[in-house]
């Protein structure tokens, strides 16, 4: 009995949020790829736009430190949707106040995202 807890309980926990991958553009790309693959198609077209078709690499710090926060988001189904959710609360909200409170904690969450380590 005990052990068909156990399975249960494990089938039950939620995914592991995978780790961040090597900070460089194809490490991040192919964990694009494989973990929020609703990403891929923006990216692609942001590096096409603002790397490869100019071949001019000063974007590239730019470029790694947007798309590390969108993909350290969106690789995590909980925070994606609680940012979702503070955005569309914040585009509804009848008060400044509050639509800024929450656009700062949205900012606040992506400012974090920033920090995250290779493997976190």
């Amino acid at each position: 009995m005990a052990e068909n807890m156990t399975t249960a309980s494990v089938a039950d926990a939620p995914p592991a949020v995978p780790p961040l991958p090597e900070r460089t553009p194809k490490a991040l790309r192919e964990a694009i790829a494989e973990h929020a693959p609703q990403l891929l198609p923006d990216f692609d077209r942001h590096w096409k736009r603002a790397i490869a078709d100019t071949y001019d690499l000063r974007p590239v710090p730019a470029f790694m430190a947007r798309w590390w926060c969108e993909y350290a988001i969106a690789r995590d189904p909980k925070l994606d949707a609680h940012v979702t959710e503070l955005q569309h609360r914040a585009a509804e909200a009848t008060d400044s106040a509050e639509a800024k409170a929450l656009i700062d904690e949205v900012a606040r969450i992506r400012y974090s995202t920033r920090k995250l380590e290779p493997g976190e």
